[in-house]
């Protein structure tokens, strides 16, 4: 009930952010540039629960009002970058075949979502995958901070 509640609010509060910039940024003008923002971080409240942990940093290139270049990269809690070897043990083996497939969907997603960002020009027309929606919610924290550092 807890994740369930602290989840709603964090939607409602990135609802009521982006409908203040209307969502696609019609309403407001951004300087020229390369902006940076980064997501708070996630952590399970089961400490066994490793899956999803971390945090989320996108980088967008702003030009003539348009978004022309995002790229969102995910992380651990303690800083290393989630990549191919996310999901694999501290080997560096595959211990749960399951476990990493999940992982990399999720990683592969977080792709998907910057060229989304970039096709559309709107956050609120990025569409969430499954499987990775502990990411999505990261992208959508980053871009808003991203965003407002670049509104003139």
């Amino acid at each position: 009930m807890k994740r369930a509640l602290t989840v709603l609010l964090t939607a409602a509060m990135i609802a009521g952010t982006m409908a203040g910039c209307g969502g696609s940024g019609k309403n407001v003008s951004y300087k020229d540039g390369t902006y940076t923002g980064v997501s708070e971080t996630h952590e399970n409240e089961d400490e066994d629960d490793v899956a999803g942990n971390g945090y989320g940093m996108v980088e967008i290139t702003i030009k003539d009002n348009v978004i022309t270049d995002c790229v969102y990269t995910t992380y651990e809690l303690d800083g290393t970058q989630k990549d191919e070897n996310y999901g694999k043990g501290s080997d560096g083996s595959v211990a749960n075949r399951d476990y990493y497939n999940k992982a990399q969907k999720a990683l592969a997603a977080c792709e998907q979502y910057a060229v989304q960002l970039v096709e559309t020009n709107s956050l609120d027309e990025v569409d969430a995958i499954s499987g990775a929606t502990i990411n999505y919610e990261e992208f959508k924290q980053a871009v808003t901070e991203a965003l407002k550092e670049a509104q003139e």
